[in-house]
């Protein structure tokens, strides 16, 4: 009786810690499926589409922000916490999508926004219209500026999305005023989070839809909401600004004042179940350093972007792999992989790169590098085989699983980044990894939209003419094709347990191939050009064409002995 008792306790425990080694796929709402033929996607439009995402085998969808919002940000801004946007739905289509996918056995995480709102937010317009030094303007960072007249900004610091991250208002009787923070676009004013009228609103936004029942929550800029006291001028060591900006002393990212903050979160989501997670958009390093949004009483995951980054080379992937699974398992976390998403350009694209540019530039005409598009394919695949093999939970981008390439000759006109406006085009930003997805061939915008629709083949952002050719009904049960790979590479997944095995690390035959075993598993990657030998055994997954008993370059196999 006592065993029994002690192996339904585990289940249980497995159940609720379903996050531990989880694949969840990222859908991006304005470009996955656009039911009313106005152009951009919407929550009825994935409701419809949910069937092919739990075809392939995934645990959970993320979805990307559906709040009101003025869109200045593709909804990053946003002017409602608790409510979904008409140029995405209702909150009835909300419930709707949720339950469809709670039938379809699919956990949903929503995006959630806590760095900043948008300039729209009744909050901010309340700031605007109050005196300086009123408790409304002490929501967010209000700050006298500095010089004869304050015509300076209160430092130097500079956006994200280029320019300064400093703008000044005009106050109530027309003179110029104080000036406001926004790490981002004009239109996103940071929140203080010193402020208890902001924790208590973000613990009211987290109630509301786990009341309504969402599995958890990706937290957006986690890294972020906490700034150096005094707000000190700081420059930094690299002129090209981004998100992966890892200087350890920038006094706006991973300041200590984060930890409490998910702490107390931590305690608001375990009220709905130890099921409930909060994952972490945290670009970290080092990795050790990231572990600590991971703590037992913090996040349940974080992006893993280090590994993002990482180059296809069996050195460095290796010593990713290494310290990651040292600082997460430190700290009783696992490790949660990652090779593309909203913001990055698609790894289809970057592993053909030599070097990638920074991330957040993106790719457009004039960029000084241009992919080679078979190579990158080649090596997204084995990257993805390679990432799928390795112990803990891993994050899928929508399209990757159709081997979409970031799209590179978007017209100017088209763009629709903060980061391509405010950098005077410099950077082409990240409208390259959001164009629509491509469902059918034969249909107008590939059946991103209904065909019968009076805007029929209508796209927020252009497709390329080449995008039926990726579509889903294309490469559904072709043999060999980036979906049925994708398909087969997460069934064999979970055949074989990798997500939870320990990965042992296997003599490699050459420099640039990495060889380890998970329980029956070997993997073994080849990050080179010459072929290798081939362990021996059965092969149930290869990234690529193989030999009888070689791997060829730029491949990833899986093989049962």
């Amino acid at each position: 009786m006592a065993r029994s008792a002690t192996e339904s306790a585990t289940r249980t425990q497995a159940a609720a810690e379903w996050w531990r080694t989880a694949v969840i796929y990222q859908i991006y709402p304005r470009s996955f499926a656009d039911s009313n033929g106005d152009g951009v996607g919407d929550l009825p439009g994935i409701t419809a589409r949910l069937e092919s995402v739990a075809e392939l085998g995934v645990d959970a969808v993320w979805l990307s922000p559906f709040y009101p919002s003025p869109q200045k940000d593709a909804g990053y801004d946003v002017a409602d916490y608790t409510a979904v946007d008409p140029l995405f739905g209702t909150l009835d289509d909300f419930d709707e999508l949720l339950a469809r996918a709670h039938a379809l056995s699919l956990k949903v995480i929503i995006d959630l926004v806590p760095n900043h709102s948008s300039s729209e937010h009744p909050w901010f317009q309340a700031a605007l219209a109050a005196a300086p030094g009123s408790p409304e303007r002490a929501r967010y960072l209000f700050r006298d500026g500095l010089g004869e007249g304050g015509d300076v900004p209160p430092n130097n610091w500079q956006s994200v999305f280029g320019g300064p991250a400093w703008t000044r208002v005009e106050e109530r009787d027309g003179t110029p005023g104080q000036w406001y923070l926004h790490l981002f676009d004009t239109s996103q004013p940071d929140f203080d989070w010193t402020n208890d009228e902001v924790k208590e609103l973000f613990r009211g936004v987290l109630r509301f839809w786990l009341a309504r029942g969402v599995d958890g929550f990706r937290v957006d800029v986690a890294h972020g909401l906490a700034k150096k006291a005094g707000l000190p001028d700081w420059t930094p060591p690299d002129p090209v600004l981004g998100m992966s900006d890892h200087a350890a002393d920038a006094p706006y990212w991973a300041q200590p004042g984060v930890h409490p903050i998910y702490r107390d979160w931590h305690k608001v989501v375990a009220e709905f179940g130890a099921d409930r997670i909060l994952t972490g958009e945290a670009w970290v390093e080092p990795l050790s350093k990231l572990a600590d949004w991971v703590r037992p009483d913090e996040m349940q995951q974080t992006f893993n972007f280090p590994f993002l980054e990482t180059p296809w080379d069996a050195a460095p992937l290796k010593k990713v792999v290494d310290d990651s699974l040292a600082a997460f398992g430190s700290v009783g976390a696992p490790s949660t992989w990652v090779l593309s998403n909203h913001d990055v350009i698609r790894h289809a694209t970057r592993l053909g790169l030599t070097p990638p540019p920074a991330q957040g530039q993106g790719l457009g005409p004039d960029s000084p590098v241009h992919p080679d598009d078979a190579v990158g394919l080649r090596r997204a695949r084995a990257a993805t085989a390679f990432m799928l093999a390795l112990p803990g939970s891993a994050y899928l981008y929508q399209g990757e699983e159709l081997g979409l390439p970031e799209v590179i000759d978007l017209p100017d006109s088209a763009r629709q980044d903060p980061t391509f406006f405010r950098t005077g085009g410099k950077s082409y930003g990240r409208d390259g990894c959001r164009v629509p997805l491509p469902w059918e061939s034969a249909s107008p915008a590939a059946g991103f939209g209904p065909s019968d629709a009076a805007e029929a083949g209508a796209s927020w952002l252009p497709q390329p003419e080449t995008w039926p050719g990726y579509a889903r009904d294309a490469q559904r049960g072709i043999p060999g094709s980036t979906l049925e790979f994708y398909s087969e590479a997460l069934a064999e997944r979970r055949t074989h347990h990798l997500a939870s095995n320990e990965l042992v690390w296997q003599p490699s035959p050459d420099p640039q191939t990495l060889v380890f075993r998970s329980g029956a598993v070997t993997v073994i990657a080849n990050t080179g050009a010459t072929p290798v030998a081939l362990p021996t055994g059965r092969v149930v997954l290869a990234s690529g064409p193989v030999g009888a008993d070689r791997l060829p370059g730029d491949t990833t196999a899986w093989i049962v002995a």
